[in-house]
């Protein structure tokens, strides 16, 4: 018999008729080592439900069709948003561009080195350039060497920031902060107000960053101020005379777009974190460094906006952080958060090193010359990014 031909399509991902084939690809290609634990993530039945909360979105399917029937192989997903670069134009306002996001690719093993993922990555960028963005980035884990091949070698992407993924599980003990810090709650409007004027100038800052703290997914902004004596008085007075030092963070609910289930561990693994969660709950007194149960579907939420001012604004940053693992009791197993590698706000941000990537990478490109001839893909970090909670 001669060679069966099979035709592969890349075209816009349907949901009348697509689902269940790209639910098929996402569960073929779970986060982890072959032959170890892996990462399961539920998109709770929305394949899009990653990128669906952006300004603009695409999802692509690579479907081949032969004797067999029409199958899909393979899936992208983008978005583009316009953000701040870091730099600042002449006039002293931040200097904003419009940038694609790339995220969930997947190929089923059956069908990869067979350039699908290539093909995926540009159909999404043609998208990105018919909607104007200027730059497409990508992340990854620095150890997946095919995607950092993909991109660095094949799709001439550069190696562009490494910020640190800090993760750490809820407990059923409280965990206790930093006794000098106070934490207040702020509504959108303050917030909003607050990092247009302090953190505009942050990469990736968001143009539209009054939509994400509006968004139902957001469980609202805090401000941490090292001074017990300190009193909230509206965001126009704290703007004019800020405490010496403080911090501001928002929470995501990322259990509202997908949940979580970490498979492959052994048995004798899942007894030992059961004992502890046993323990804590019977003596919260002990605070026993329990492990969730991780082992079933679970919710996480999501720290972003992070930034402050002050030779303190490190330890209000901590109060924040411990804060929300105290909020997330009962309603989420972990609270996440990405920071620059550069940031000095890090240092004390409370994690567990075996559920955190203290390396992620970033890769970026430039798709669209600019008047001054200025290359964001090629420029320097800064101290710190914004990472947008709809594209986690």
């Amino acid at each position: 018999m001669g060679d069966v031909k099979v035709k592969l399509v890349i075209r816009k991902y349907e949901p009348s008729t697509d689902r269940a084939g790209s639910e098929a690809v996402d569960g073929e290609c779970e986060v982890g080592q072959p032959g170890g634990m892996s990462l399961h993530a539920d998109l709770l039945g929305d394949p899009v439900a990653r990128i669906r909360h952006s300004p603009a979105y695409r999802m692509l399917v690579a479907e081949t069709s032969g004797p067999g029937g029409r199958r899909i192989v393979g899936v992208i997903r983008g978005t583009v948003k316009s953000v701040a670069t870091g730099k600042t134009c002449p006039s002293g306002a931040p200097a904003f561009a419009s940038v694609g996001y790339i995220l969930g690719l997947r190929v089923s093993p059956s069908h990869r080195r067979m350039g699908i993922a290539l093909s995926l990555v540009w159909e999404l960028e043609r998208w990105f350039s018919l909607m104007g963005a200027e730059y497409a980035y990508m992340a990854t884990d620095k150890s997946n060497e095919p995607s950092v091949r993909l991109f660095t070698a094949r799709c001439g992407y550069s190696k562009f920031r490494t910020p640190s993924l800090l993760v750490h599980p809820v407990h059923a003990h409280r965990l206790r902060g930093p006794r000098r810090v106070q934490v207040f709650p702020l509504d959108a409007r303050d917030a909003e107000q607050l990092y247009r004027r302090r953190f505009a100038r942050v990469e990736f800052f968001p143009a539209d960053i009054g939509a994400v703290l509006g968004n139902k997914l957001s469980l609202g902004t805090f401000l941490a101020v090292v001074d017990h004596g300190y009193q909230w008085r509206g965001v126009e007075h704290f703007l004019a005379s800020p405490p010496a030092s403080w911090a501001v963070a928002s929470l995501w609910d990322c259990g509202g777009v997908f949940r979580l289930e970490m498979r492959g561990a052994s048995r004798i693994r899942r007894a030992a974190a059961a004992a502890s969660r046993a323990l804590d709950r019977a003596a919260k007194w002990m605070r026993v460094p329990s492990v969730p149960d991780f082992f079933r579907s679970f919710a996480g939420w999501f720290a972003y906006g992070l930034g402050g001012e002050g030779d303190d604004a490190a330890l209000a940053a901590e109060a924040l952080f411990v804060s929300f693992v105290n909020k997330a009791r009962g309603r989420a197993a972990a609270v996440a958060v990405e920071v620059a590698a550069l940031d000095p706000l890090r240092r004390r941000l409370p994690h567990w090193r075996s559920l955190s990537c203290t390396e992620d990478l970033w890769c970026m490109k430039r798709l669209a010359g600019g008047a001054d001839g200025w290359d964001w893909a090629k420029s320097a970090p800064g101290l710190s990014i914004f990472v947008d909670p709809r594209e986690v």
